[in-house]
C-alpha cells in the first residue's frame, strides 16, 4: 500500500481514500511534460533577442535593427521568417495533438506522455546543433510534436490520478511547471547571451534535451492511471489494486464503480470525435473550444515569446531585457504556486474572475504608458521602463493564478470519459492554432498597432471573464466521473443537461 500523505478523504463520503506519495511522485514525473512546454517558450523569445543568432539565422533582421535609423522602434522585430521560428512548433503540435488522441484512447496515457519526450529530446538535438534555417525549423517541427503529444496526455494523467478534493492543485502542476520550464530557459538564456564567440544560442536550444531526457526515461516507469486500465481492458482486478495504491486504502468499491460504469459507456463509442458533436455534449464542446481560444488571446504570448524583444524595444539593452524576462518568470512561478494552494479553496471561478480583472488593468496601464511615451523613435525614461515592468509582472501574476493553470485544469476535468481523449485534443487543437496564429501575427500587430496591441488584448479579457461569469460552471470538490451534474447550475446549459437526464432514463427503463 502506498505511503500516506496527512491529508483526509473527499469531501461529502462519495469516495474514500487520501493523498499518497505514489500519486505525488507520478504525477511530478509527468508532469515534466510542462516542464518542456514551458522550456520552449521561453527558450526561444531569448534566442531571437540575441544578436549572434539573428545576425546568423535572420540577418535581414539583424540589419534593420542595428542600422536602420528610420525604423519605428514597433517594426524593427517585424519579420515572418522570424515568427515562424517561434510558430513553426505549434502547428507541428496542432497536428500531432489529434494523432495523440489515438494513440491515449487506445494505448494508454503512458505512451503519448513517452513519445511526447523522445520526440522533443530529438527536436533539442536538432536545434542545438542547426547550421542553416530549414535544420533550425525541422528542429522546431519535432518540438511541436513532442509537445503536442505530452500537452494531450499529461493534464488527463493528472486528472485521473489525483483525488477529487485535490484535482485543482494537482492539475495545476502542470501549468507550475510550465512556468518553471520557461524560468529556466530565462535564466540560461540571460548566461548564455555572456558567452563570448556568439555560440551561446546552441547551448539554449541544445539544453531542452535535459527536462526531454528526464520525461522519456521517466515515462518508462509512470503507472497507467485506473481510468485508463479499465478502458484498455476487462482486468477489473488490476484497476482495483491500482486505485487502492493511487488512493492509500482497500476501500475503492465506489470509484471503481464509477470508473466501471464510464468504461463501458466508452467503449460503445467507437467514433469519439463525430459523438463529441452530439448536442448532449454541447456544454462540454463550448468549453473545449472558448477555455483554449480565450487562453491564447489574454495576449499573455506577448510576453511569453517576446518578453525580451517588448522590452528591447522600450529601450532596455540585451541583457538587461534578458533579465526582465528572468522577473516575469519568477513573478509568473509564484503567483502559480499560489493558485496550487487556493483552486480547490477558493474554486476556479473565483480565480478567473479576479485573474481577468487583475489582467485587465494592468494591461489597460501598459498601453496607457507607452501611448503616452513611447514614439516611433528613441525610448522612453528609465523609470517609466521599469513601470512598465512592474505593471507586465503584475499582468503575469494574474495570468498565473487564474487562465494560465485553469485553461488546463478545467478542460481536463470537464469530459466524460467516453469523449474525454477527443476532447482534450480538441482543447490542445484549438490552444495550438490560436498560439500559431498569434505568435505568427504578433511582430506585425505590434508594428502597426504600436501601443494598441495592449488595448487589444484588454478587450479579449473583458469577454472571457464575462463568459466565466454568466456559462462557466463551479468544478471544485467534483468527482471527475461525476462531472455532467455541475451544468444543472447554470441555466443556459439546463436545456442540454435535461434531455441527456432524459436519454438516460429512456435507456434505464
Amino acid at each position: 500500500m502506498a505511503v500516506e500523505l496527512s491529508i483526509t478523504s473527499d469531501p461529502g463520503g462519495l469516495y474514500n481514500g487520501k493523498m499518497t506519495w505514489f500519486v505525488v511522485l507520478s504525477c511530478m514525473m509527468a508532469a515534466m511534460g510542462g516542464v518542456i512546454f514551458g522550456y520552449d517558450i521561453g527558450i526561444s523569445g531569448g534566442v531571437t533577442s540575441m544578436e549572434p543568432f539573428l545576425e546568423k539565422f535572420f540577418p535581414k533582421v539583424y540589419r534593420k535593427m542595428k542600422e536602420d535609423t528610420e525604423i519605428s522602434n514597433y517594426c524593427k522585430f517585424d519579420s515572418q521568417l522570424l515568427t515562424s521560428f517561434t510558430s513553426s512548433m505549434y502547428v507541428a503540435g496542432l497536428l500531432a495533438s489529434f494523432f495523440a488522441s489515438s494513440i491515449t484512447r487506445k494505448f494508454g496515457r503512458k505512451p503519448s506522455i513517452l513519445l511526447g519526450g523522445a520526440a522533443f529530446l530529438a527536436g533539442a538535438a536538432l536545434g542545438g546543433s542547426a547550421f542553416n534555417i530549414y535544420m533550425l525549423i525541422l528542429g522546431r517541427v519535432l518540438l511541436g510534436v513532442g509537445v503536442g503529444f505530452a500537452n494531450q496526455a499529461v493534464p488527463l494523467y493528472l486528472s485521473e490520478m489525483a483525488p477529487p478534493r485535490y484535482r485543482g492543485a494537482i492539475n495545476n502542476g502542470f501549468q507550475f511547471s510550465i512556468g518553471i520550464g520557461a524560468l529556466s530557459a530565462n535564466l540560461i538564456n540571460f548566461g548564455t547571451e555572456k558567452i563570448k564567440g556568439g555560440w551561446g544560442w546552441r547551448i539554449s536550444l541544445a539544453m531542452a534535451a535535459v527536462p526531454a531526457t528526464i520525461l522519456t526515461i521517466g515515462a518508462i516507469f509512470l503507472p497507467e492511471t485506473p481510468s485508463s486500465l479499465i478502458q484498455l481492458s476487462d482486468d477489473t482486478e488490476r484497476a482495483r489494486l491500482m486505485l487502492q495504491r493511487v488512493r492509500g486504502t482497500e476501500d475503492v468499491q465506489a470509484e471503481l464503480d464509477d470508473l466501471i460504469k464510464a468504461s463501458s459507456i466508452s467503449k460503445t463509442v467507437e467514433h469519439p470525435f463525430k459523438n463529441i458533436m452530439e448536442r448532449k455534449y454541447r456544454p462540454q464542446l463550448v468549453m473545449a473550444i472558448a477555455i483554449p481560444f480565450f487562453q491564447q488571446v489574454t495576449g499573455i504570448n506577448v510576453i511569453a515569446f517576446y518578453a525580451p524583444i517588448l522590452f528591447r524595444t522600450i529601450g532596455l539593452g540585451e541583457s538587461a531585457s534578458l533579465m526582465s524576462s528572468v522577473v516575469t518568470g519568477i513573478v509568473g512561478t509564484g503567483s502559480t504556486f499560489i493558485s496550487m494552494l487556493l483552486v480547490d479553496k477558493l474554486g476556479r471561478r473565483a480565480l478567473f474572475i479576479c485573474g481577468g480583472v487583475q489582467m485587465f488593468l494592468s494591461q489597460i496601464m501598459v498601453g496607457g504608458i507607452l501611448a503616452a511615451q513611447l514614439g516611433d523613435h528613441g525610448g522612453i525614461g528609465k523609470g517609466y521602463s521599469y513601470v512598465v515592468l512592474i505593471l507586465i509582472c503584475i499582468y503575469v501574476a494574474g495570468f498565473s493564478w487564474s487562465w494560465g493553470p485553469l485553461g488546463w485544469l478545467v478542460p481536463s476535468e470537464i469530459f466524460p470519459l467516453e469523449i474525454r481523449s477527443a476532447g482534450q485534443s480538441i482543447v490542445v487543437a484549438v490552444s495550438f492554432l490560436f498560439t500559431f496564429i498569434v505568435a505568427q501575427t504578433f511582430l506585425a500587430m505590434l508594428c502597426h498597432f504600436k501601443s494598441g496591441i495592449f488595448f487589444f488584448f484588454g478587450g479579449w479579457v473583458v469577454v472571457m471573464t464575462a463568459f466565466v461569469y454568466y456559462l462557466l460552471p463551479e468544478t471544485k470538490n467534483t468527482p471527475i466521473e461525476k462531472m455532467d451534474r455541475v451544468w444543472r447550475e447554470i441555466g443556459f446549459w439546463n436545456k442540454f443537461v435535461g434531455e441527456m437526464d432524459e436519454q438516460t432514463k429512456t435507456e434505464a427503463a
